[in-house]
């Protein structure tokens, strides 16, 4: 809903600068008044992503807005995990938010996240993959049930390759979400 009237007060705006003319000396319309007429394609809860670079995103394609009316699902959907409703084999592996992390024996490695196709493996927590929102090669926008050190816990949360796939941007969403994007480091 909040979409589509982002992509119709543009053209409201246009609308009331009209001169009043017949249009017979009118340019025709722009690119982008054109993409703002056509319709949202089948991700209709993540805003239009421009193309990432070969080898990953840029930071400006590692964003999603998140619509605070659509619930967690109570339990992961039916493939998760499997072919496109799988993590993207490029973020699979372990990566580290401090590079020394990367040759901590595993227990000592605080801040190591290891990833394969439907779980987050984090020092204390582990996260199940439960519905995929968004996803390509390099990106993933997914529903995740966590637990941990007695707790259990859904977060939305985003994972995007940078830096030529070196880097692994995460954002969460949602309460008790951090801030500010977690950039990671590939381990060898």
């Amino acid at each position: 809903m909040m979409t589509r009237w982002l992509f119709s007060a543009p053209l409201l705006l246009l609308a009331g600068c009209s001169d009043g003319s017949d249009g017979a000396n009118d340019k025709p319309p722009a690119a982008e008044e054109q993409a703002a007429d056509t319709p949202a394609g089948p991700s209709q809860n993540a805003p239009a992503q421009p193309a990432p670079a070969a080898g990953g995103a840029s930071d400006a394609d590692l964003a999603y807005v998140a619509d605070p009316s659509v619930a967690p699902p109570k339990a992961p959907e039916a493939g998760v995990g499997i072919g496109e409703q799988a993590i993207p084999v490029a973020i699979r592996g372990r990566w580290a938010l401090k590079a020394e992390d990367c040759g901590a024996r595993p227990g000592t490695d605080l801040t190591a996240l290891a990833i394969d196709a439907k779980t987050l493996r984090f020092f204390e927590s582990a996260g199940d993959l439960a519905r995929v929102r968004d996803r390509d090669a390099n990106r993933i926008v997914a529903d995740y049930k966590f637990s941990g050190e007695g707790q259990q816990w859904d977060r939305l949360m985003l994972l995007g390759l940078a830096d030529g796939g070196k880097t692994l941007v995460r954002r969460d969403y949602g309460d008790g979400a951090a801030p500010d994007a977690m950039r990671y480091t590939r381990c060898a």
